[in-house]
């Protein structure tokens, strides 16, 4: 393949101000595994048409790796997936594979696979969404058979950057530290651009699964390569995080 993805070369959509993304799928990606990055862009003056513009141009985006040998793709990009008719853009994905010859994981379609593999049917929510696409996010994660149980939602500064984007760890933690001892099969962390993996590895409760959409789109993109159907066994080394932590201190400097 190439000289640091011996094993295999994904490509990653991540939303054009996105500050997480991209640095945690390079901590997550076993050895021999690379991401190359491309970013969704739009200028619509809210980020709810932005959300559903990544998606109609997913395609074209694609086409800015050019002839890279990617073996996968992943769209980091969970609140998208809210905004659109499902069965749509499973038939948009289905027909990217098919024409590109490569498998297109969502991090939503990697989430739900990864609560499927867990046998979770009660899941609590970490949301970092303003209320529209909370909203729509829990109609979603309903909608995926997923019965609703607590949720802690994250208040973002308005003036910075990006509300979400600009929340630290400590918003994660603090979050998931609201759900721990809740009587649920799973939480789930949502947005790709909310810092967690230091959360993930510092939480008390290891009782719950708790999956972030990073987590289960790298995950979920070596499941893509195996052709295989995803498996609980598969998925325990990313949540114990033995297949990645030593790489996030390393890159913590600890």
């Amino acid at each position: 393949m190439t000289e640091y993805a011996s094993k295999g070369l994904f490509g990653l959509l991540t939303p054009q101000a996105n500050t997480t993304a991209e640095l945690e799928v390079q901590i997550l990606c076993p050895p021999g595994y690379a991401a190359l990055t491309a970013r969704l862009t739009s200028d619509r003056p809210t980020m709810e048409d932005r959300l559903i513009d990544y998606v109609a141009q997913m395609d074209d985006t694609i086409t800015r790796f050019a002839n890279a040998p990617i073996k996968a793709v992943g769209f980091a990009c969970t609140g998208a997936s809210y905004l659109v008719d499902p069965d749509e853009e499973r038939r948009s994905l289905d027909a990217i594979a098919q024409r590109r010859g490569i498998p297109v994981v969502t991090a939503a379609q990697a989430i739900t696979d990864a609560l499927n593999c867990l046998g979770a049917r009660r899941i609590g929510v970490v949301s970092p969404y303003g209320d529209s696409l909370h909203d729509a996010g829990m109609v979603y994660w309903t909608a995926r058979g997923f019965d609703i149980g607590p949720i802690e939602r994250l208040a973002g500064q308005e003036a910075a950057f990006h509300p979400i984007y600009s929340l630290s760890g400590n918003a994660s933690r603090a979050g998931l530290e609201a759900l721990e001892g809740s009587d649920v099969d799973a939480i789930v962390i949502l947005g790709t651009g909310l810092a967690t993996l230091g959360t993930l590895l510092g939480r008390q409760d290891q009782r719950i699964p708790v999956l972030t959409p990073n987590l289960a789109l790298v995950w979920g993109m070596l499941e893509a390569l195996t052709g295989l159907a995803p498996t609980r066994a598969s998925l325990d080394p990313w949540l114990d995080g033995s297949i990645w932590a030593h790489r996030y201190r390393e890159r913590m400097g600890g």
